[in-house]
């Protein structure tokens, strides 16, 4: 008997990892088949014995195979967890709005997808709006989503007069469209800094959705938060008048002296902006955290359900089975907002990329990085682990734009491009027309 017991052991010991660990939870379960007896019902009054088996959480994960998706949500929240400033204080972004401008490439079904949207939603847009199946560079389209993490509305503006809005009606959706008929001004607002740029801003007669407008269109050249007094501005907004109010803006360029220095940003015919040469400003990210690509072990899922709970629990974001101590790297440049230990997200990193940018690392063995440092795209921030709530060795990576969690393996990330061509000539000759307006007081 000794000699089949030692038999047994060194052939399960010989098998791979994962055999092992599956053969052990069938084992377990097999068990606890064996012992169960379901309760009878007896007529007479004699004395019933039941026996209740109950299983922890920590428990139930002894069960699952090693790398499986994790029992809990694993991902804390960024409105919780990640510091504000003073822009963000300032100019309140609404959370529940994401927009996107069109560019090449781009379809109606590529754009919702990374943000999770289901297929059946997007199917049913296309149908109360064929058109919806040509969205054209520039475009822009914002969205809103319901309690239960559904498409609630979408808005399009196929052009800068004409706003069509698609409202949920049980599963399918209704278009609306409104026709503006106001007058699109030029306006140039220039100011100079004397407290923070967004008070300094609205000073000089710009609203929030403008500000944010600026930010964003430098945010990868300047760092707002570092202005000083006596830096100035110029501001070149088209803004869309309808008896006396104006109902609607786009800004098409902005000059910004700091420090001696002259940054500048022009809106080209696709919606981005670029520089006075036509020269791409958004840093370019890496697609994987890592030196190279390891095996995804849970996808993005903005609507999984609870295996435990039966309720939804969101995955925001893509495991990546990989070995222990495998360096972790920052795919763009940008600040550090978040490294620490954190519950069930263990050891993470928090990266601000501009401001509207972020990227999350979970799950780390060791950190590399402190809030409030600098790093680049491929710099060393951590090593990977097995911290938190986890079932074996992984990083959960995350991206954020515009305060939404988006699928990491599809999202749409910057790129360093610039225009070329009759693209290029084009925006030279609107560079050329618009920069003698862009004047300080």
């Amino acid at each position: 008997m000794q000699q089949i017991a030692r038999a047994v052991a060194m052939a399960f010991n010989n098998l791979p990892r994962p055999h092992r660990v599956m053969l052990g939870a069938l084992t377990a379960v097999t068990l606890v088949v064996s012992v169960w007896r379901p309760h009878v019902y007896h007529s007479d009054a004699e004395s019933q014995m039941v026996k209740t088996i109950e299983l922890d959480k920590d428990g139930l994960r002894t069960l699952l195979p090693e790398s499986s998706e994790p029992i809990d949500q694993d991902s804390p929240s960024p409105d919780e967890d990640t510091p504000k400033d003073e822009l963000d204080q300032d100019v309140a972004e609404d959370s529940g709005n994401h927009e996107y401008v069109i560019s090449s490439g781009d379809t109606l079904s590529s754009v919702l997808n990374q943000y999770g949207i289901d297929m059946s939603d997007i199917n049913q847009l296309v149908k109360s709006d064929k058109e919806l199946a040509n969205l054209q560079i520039g475009q822009q389209i914002s969205w809103t989503m319901n309690a239960d993490s559904q498409l609630d509305t979408l808005t399009w503006e196929p052009s800068r007069r004409e706003t069509r809005t698609y409202q949920r009606s049980g599963d399918s959706f209704k278009m609306s469209s409104d026709m503006l008929k106001g007058e699109w001004q030029n306006s140039v607002l220039q100011g100079e800094v004397t407290g923070s740029f967004v008070s300094s801003a609205r000073q000089a007669g710009l609203s929030g959705s403008e500000i944010s407008a600026v930010i964003k269109s430098l945010q990868w050249q300047m760092d707002f938060r570092k202005l000083r007094k006596g830096d100035q501005f110029a501001v070149l907004m088209s803004r869309e008048v309808l008896e006396g109010k104006s109902h609607q803006s786009e800004l098409q360029g902005v000059r910004l002296r700091s420090g001696g220095k002259d940054y500048y940003a022009f809106r080209a015919q696709d919606g981005k902006f670029y520089d006075r040469t036509g020269s791409g400003l958004a840093r370019g990210f890496l697609r994987f955290p890592t030196a190279k690509q390891y095996r995804v072990s849970s996808n993005f899922n903005p609507r999984r359900v609870n295996p435990v709970t039966g309720r939804i629990a969101p995955h925001k974001g893509v495991d990546f089975a990989l070995p222990l101590g495998t360096p972790v790297l920052a795919v763009g440049d940008g600040e550090v907002i978040v490294s620490k230990r954190s519950g069930a997200a263990g050891n993470y990193v928090a990266i601000r990329h501009g401001r509207q940018y972020m990227t999350r690392y979970m799950h780390m063995k060791k950190l590399l990085v402190k809030p409030g440092q600098k790093v680049k795209r491929g710099d060393r921030i951590g090593l990977s682990g097995n911290t938190g709530r986890s079932t074996g060795p992984h990083l959960h990576f995350e991206i954020w734009i515009n305060n939404q969690a988006v699928n990491p393996l599809t999202a749409k990330l910057p790129r360093m491009e610039g225009l070329t061509g009759a693209k290029r000539s084009a925006y030279l000759a609107q560079v050329k027309e618009s920069l003698p307006q862009l004047r300080f007081k």
